[in-house]
């Protein structure tokens, strides 16, 4: 199977990061608002996209992540990106996670991406079980992942501490074979 794989949707193409990604990848993990509910502040150094790239095909690579670029077909820009990290091949388990420019908040395009990224996880790569680490204020973000069938699975107190705040987690979790239930219902 290689490795430098994508994924399309009918508005969306799912890639991995390249070169010429900065400034839409700063755009994105540099907007305060986007970064709101993130484990880390909204990025500052306007290297940091570059390193970002480089580590993430890297990792694409080695198969320990699978950082997607989020193009929009209609213009051909990076409009987000969605993960499956934190990949533990012998329990077949990964996490997932995702930003979106907030221009394109409210328009289905996460839900498309990830209905694709997880189709991936679960045919592709054998997956059994997908997680999701999300911030309990981030209302847009439960709904995102209730929709697609995760299922909340506990609350873990004071988890990170981003600038200073500290923040709760709330666990998310979805199994292949409850993935596979709501295909009837997802072919509609």
């Amino acid at each position: 199977m290689s490795y430098h794989i994508t994924l399309t949707t009918t508005r969306l193409t799912l890639r991995p990061p390249r070169p010429g990604d900065e400034d839409d990848l700063f755009a994105l993990h540099g907007d305060p608002e986007v970064m709101r509910y993130f484990s880390e502040p909204a990025w500052t150094d306007p290297e940091r996209p570059a390193r970002q790239i480089a580590e993430d095909a890297a990792a694409f690579a080695a198969r320990e992540a699978f950082r997607f670029a989020i193009v929009l077909n209609e213009t051909g820009r990076q409009i987000g990106n969605c993960v499956l990290c934190r990949l533990h091949w012998t329990n077949r388990r990964g996490e997932v996670g995702y930003a979106l420019n907030r221009a394109h908040w409210g328009k289905g395009y996460m839900n498309e991406a990830l209905a694709v990224l997880l189709e991936f996880a679960f045919v592709e790569l054998d997956l059994h079980r997908l997680e999701a680490d999300i911030d309990p204020r981030n209302t847009a973000s439960t709904g995102a992942l209730e929709r697609l069938g995760f299922q909340r699975e506990g609350l873990l107190r004071e988890r990170w501490i981003v600038g200073g705040e500290v923040c709760d987690s709330l666990m998310y979790g979805l199994l292949r074979r409850e993935w596979q239930e709501l295909a009837p219902r997802r072919q509609r």
